[in-house]
């Protein structure tokens, strides 16, 4: 398959004078195939912003390669026109209509005006294109910055957190139009924290800790890598039957007043060597791995079976320090 995007061995530290440089990625490697939707995975803090920006060539790396439509990341101009990029919140001056938006965008960069309604279709904003974007939700916005990437109708389309605010059906459209695109021949590459989306719309996920790659290639080998092949076994008595499972090989823990049982050649062992000791099963479910698991596990932010829910408290906005007050700013915080 044709690389799209190549990165190896990336590095890219911050410093400054009153704290100690950060390193935000450190030996990060990636690799994007043409026509792939590709998942691009990590906490906060990972890296995958930095390595966006510097993808893109808004970033100097201090060191690695980069290699974008196959051409080198500084060299990112000859190719930006094949590209359309979101990365981190768009910014809209919001008196404008979403339609003359999407059109100044399109004089600025040579296009067609024609392809402002192709666009606006694509996205779901046709019938509310002619409000203003002070008047748009958290998720009409995003949906008017993904048709700002696809203005160009690019072959390479990069994605930040482009469900950010969208309802459930906003959701579902979003993950239809990457698969649509996908099979157009287009290559998505989605970075997002809705591990199930990115579980169903992926061919394959990139997954990055600490400015490090954790885990890459296709979907299905990434869980199977991860499949511990244990079974969830829920039985009356639950004691004698992991004395009974055990003594036939296999491992058993308990928890929940639940067993989990591996070691065993597949389902039918398990419900053979209860059955006949006369334990009747209620429950015996494979435990098959799913993305989220496999993230948390990786990067090591699971939380803690006792931990308490975490609750964001907004911090208090400061008094603006001139006499020009952002009136736009202030009306959407009514909204």
């Amino acid at each position: 398959m044709t690389a799209v995007i190549e990165i190896n061995g990336l590095c890219k530290t911050f410093g400054s004078l009153w704290r100690d440089d950060k390193t935000a990625l450190d030996g990060f490697d990636m690799y994007v195939e043409k026509g792939q939707v590709h998942g691009f995975l990590g906490p906060n803090g990972s890296g995958k912003t930095t390595t966006l920006r510097t993808l893109l060539g808004l970033l100097r790396p201090d060191e690695g390669v980069l290699r974008i439509l196959d051409r080198p990341s500084t060299e990112f101009g000859a190719v930006a026109h094949r590209v359309g990029a979101i990365v981190e919140s768009p910014a809209f001056f919001t008196p404008f209509s979403g339609r003359k938006t999407l059109q100044l965008l399109a004089t600025a960069g040579g296009l067609p005006r024609g392809r402002v309604d192709e666009a606006l279709t694509a996205v779901g904003l046709r019938d509310r294109a002619d409000e203003p974007v002070k008047v748009y939700s958290l998720g009409m916005r995003q949906r008017l910055a993904v048709a700002s990437a696809l203005l160009k109708r690019p072959e390479l389309l990069i994605l930040d957190e482009p469900a950010n605010g969208l309802d459930p059906s906003g959701i579902h459209a979003m993950r239809t139009l990457m698969s649509d695109l996908a099979a157009q021949g287009v290559t998505v590459l989605l970075s997002s924290h809705l591990l199930s989306e990115i579980e169903q719309v992926c061919d394959a996920v990139t997954i990055i800790d600490r400015g490090r790659r954790v885990a890459h290639g296709p979907v299905s080998v990434v869980l199977a890598g991860h499949d511990t092949g244990e079974h969830l076994v829920r039985v009356a008595d639950t004691e004698r039957a992991a004395g009974l499972l055990r003594a036939a090989g296999a491992t058993v823990r308990i928890a929940e007043g639940a067993l989990f049982v591996g070691g065993v050649s597949g389902p039918a062992a398990i419900s053979e060597t209860l059955g006949q000791a006369g334990l009747w099963l209620t429950e015996l479910t494979p435990l098959t791995p799913d993305l989220e698991s496999v993230f948390l596990d990786l990067t090591g932010t699971r939380p803690a079976p006792d931990a308490p829910p975490q609750i964001a408290i907004p911090a208090r906005r400061r008094p603006p320090t001139d006499s020009v007050i952002d009136l736009d700013v202030r009306s959407e915080e009514k909204a």
